[in-house]
């Protein structure tokens, strides 16, 4: 019989919030971390410290990674080996995950690959978000245990690469997002916007975004692209109007002309009066990069 209900391996934020989740859930709970000094505050609070990595993974039948990424959870790991399950909540790439499967199994590991899409306060409570993939059966034998982390628990089917997927579109949505807000900040700088009543306006353009995903996934579903109520020719016109804008007040064009491009090819390819989501089928298909004209895939 195991000693502890979960292991913890990694004690940055999300990592310390994990384990926190664990023991407020009353689970017994033995962590690791590089720097033990980390657990302080978990121990204090009844974790138990292993005195390696490898020894806390043979403490409990569940072990939970969240490690920078998948290299370090190798190198973290390696050696180690038992008939637990390792769940990775690192980011990283779907074929890293699949490769990381197939290091757990050649160790005696279950394996399941997670993703946590909300930031390390939230972790515990119904506002936090974690995807897993992997063997059904390992998932439902630890589920208990899991869903301490946030019951806003989703299993997405047994590929463990299902959840990295997940995660990778998520984050280009986030990263890429944060990017056009903050080069839209530094044209609002430039031009001596009030930057509160900016900030106002940004809202609500914000708040398009659920109704535009909803559109878009079914355009794509569909494989129909209507040009209304904007087209990429629309685009691409407005975005010269923005990199006009930019060089006037002087503002470094950052992500522009990646984007300009982008829409410049697809209406060479025929598709000007075509919806914003065909761009989305476009870049799908790698030879897009070099095409200029001509009928698209």
């Amino acid at each position: 019989m195991s000693d502890f209900d979960v292991a913890v391996i990694g004690l940055g934020p999300m990592g310390r919030a994990l384990a926190g989740a664990a023991l407020d859930a009353g689970h017994a709970t033995v962590v690791w971390n590089r720097t033990p000094e980390r657990a302080r505050e978990l121990t204090g609070r009844g974790a138990v410290l292993a005195g390696s990595a490898a020894a806390a993974l043979r403490s409990a039948p569940l072990t939970v990674c969240c490690l920078l990424d998948y290299p370090a959870v190798h190198r973290t790991l390696d050696g180690a080996g038992g008939p637990g399950v390792l769940v990775n909540l690192g980011s990283g790439h779907a074929g890293e995950a699949r490769a990381a499967a197939a290091w757990a199994a050649a160790r005696g590991l279950g394996y399941l690959d997670g993703a946590i899409l909300t930031p390390a306060p939230a972790i515990g409570s119904p506002a936090a978000t974690i995807l897993y993939s992997g063997q059904s059966a390992r998932f439902e034998a630890h589920a208990a245990v899991l869903r301490c982390f946030t019951p806003n628990t989703v299993y997405l089917g047994p590929d463990p690469a299902t959840a990295a997927a997940y995660e990778m579109a998520l984050l280009d949505l986030f990263t890429t997002a944060t990017g056009g807000l903050l080069h839209a900040f530094a044209l609002a700088l430039a031009a001596g916007l009030d930057l509160d009543l900016f900030a106002r306006f940004a809202g609500g353009a914000g708040a398009l975004l659920p109704e535009m995903a909803q559109r878009y996934a079914r355009n794509l579903a569909e494989d129909t692209y209507p040009g209304t109520p904007s087209s990429l020719g629309s685009a691409r016109t407005s975005i010269a109007h923005v990199a006009a804008a930019a060089a006037d007040l002087g503002v470094d064009p950052g992500p522009l002309p990646a984007l300009r491009a982008l829409f410049e090819r697809a209406v060479a390819a025929g598709h000007g009066a075509d919806g914003y989501a065909r761009l989305a089928r476009l870049l799908a298909v790698a030879r897009f990069r070099d095409s200029t004209a001509g009928e698209a895939p």
